[in-house]
């Protein structure tokens, strides 16, 4: 008797939009279709974005293109660097330019969970229960300093960004679609801050690093006076809304990955776990490997590089771009390394260097 055919047993198309002698290396690619014409749609609008943005930002095109990146794959960044270096200003310029609502929260010392959230207050008047909904009520979230704020408070928003839900009182109230949180925090060697956990930085998609301008960037700061512009002048359009954003979240997942190229990430993260199995000299730094969350952000982050690059398909070279923003902030050295002053990226670099690219 012949054995029934279920949905596994069949076939995956390879995409026509291939090149010739590529078919044969992505065999047995990872989720659904997504139209060429649909990957240059996208990609269009993702450059329109940056082009419009250019109107407000001078430089920092790096954190301009993780944030859009992080915006695709429906993630969260959290951004390292020092107080004035437009890290405001990109993310309420980026709300703008996509249609959405934008919120800022400065955290400090004595802020409260509840001036994130929201919280119910009694009015006498009605002799009833108000909901006064928090700042986190927005589609993009500035959390300004978040390692200024205990744990307590930095917790209200962290849960927030993985639950994409909020409770006040006894209800439970959904939060807006798209949901972008940018969180800034000081280097930790400055005073005043609190460390974040580790399982809660783990679940920022990237962790940026934003240093100074360069010097051509900073002349022409002051040649277009931005410091002194009040930001409405700039006139900025929506380029797209956040509706459309939801959809390029969806269809993200939709770019062909190969098996090779999802066993390359899983052999890039299972090298911060053991590596002595890839001969990594500086892995004795490593106090602990990266978690399976880093496999999931290298997977969605790497089909969101190829889309911006008009890729209908991801290439090993589409990884090793996002894998420094996924992983540094999911390792953590050990004494040793702390002591040496070795960095994340130092090791992420001799990893990219010795795993075998398919």
């Amino acid at each position: 008797m012949k054995g029934r055919k279920t949905k596994f047993s069949k076939k995956k198309k390879i995409p026509k939009t291939f090149r010739k002698g590529e078919q044969a290396k992505y065999k047995g690619l990872h989720s659904g279709k997504l139209s060429q014409e649909k990957i240059e749609e996208y990609a269009r609008l993702v450059e329109l974005v940056r082009e419009e943005m250019s109107k407000t930002i001078v430089g920092q095109q790096g954190v301009i293109g993780w944030l859009l990146s992080a915006m695709l794959c429906n993630g969260h960044v959290l951004v390292e660097g020092v107080p004035g270096i437009a890290k405001t200003l990109i993310v309420r310029t980026l709300s703008k330019v996509t249609g959405g609502d934008f919120s800022r929260i400065q955290f400090t010392a004595d802020l409260l969970p509840t001036d994130v959230t929201g919280l119910t207050i009694y009015e006498e008047k009605t002799k009833q229960f108000k909901v006064v909904k928090g700042p986190v009520f927005a589609n993009f979230l500035l959390a300004d300093e978040i390692n200024r704020s205990p744990p307590k408070t930095q917790s209200a928003l962290l849960e927030a960004m993985q639950e994409k839900e909020v409770t006040i009182g006894d209800t439970t109230y959904d939060l807006p679609d798209p949901f972008f949180v940018m969180a800034t925090q000081n280097p930790i060697e400055q005073g005043g801050v609190y460390t974040l956990p580790e399982a809660q930085v783990d679940r920022f998609l990237f962790k940026v690093i934003v240093d100074y301008p360069t010097e051509e960037d900073e002349m022409e700061i002051l040649e277009r006076n931005m410091t002194l512009r009040n930001f409405n002048s700039y006139e900025l359009k929506a380029v797209i809304n956040p509706q459309k954003i939801v959809e390029m979240q969806h269809d993200v997942k939709k770019v062909y990955m190969s098996n090779e190229i999802a066993r390359y990430i899983v052999d890039l993260v299972d090298a911060t776990r053991n590596p002595s199995k890839y001969k990594i000299e500086k892995g004795k730094y490593i106090g602990y490997g990266a978690s399976p969350r880093a496999s999931i952000g290298l997977f969605i982050a790497a089909k969101a590089q190829a889309l911006m690059k008009k890729s209908p398909y991801v290439l090993p070279e589409h990884v090793k771009e996002i894998a420094a923003q996924v992983l540094r902030h999911r390792l953590l050295l050990n004494y040793e390394g702390q002591a040496e002053n070795v960095s994340s990226d130092d090791i992420i670099k001799e990893i990219l260097e010795k795993v075998k690219v398919p």
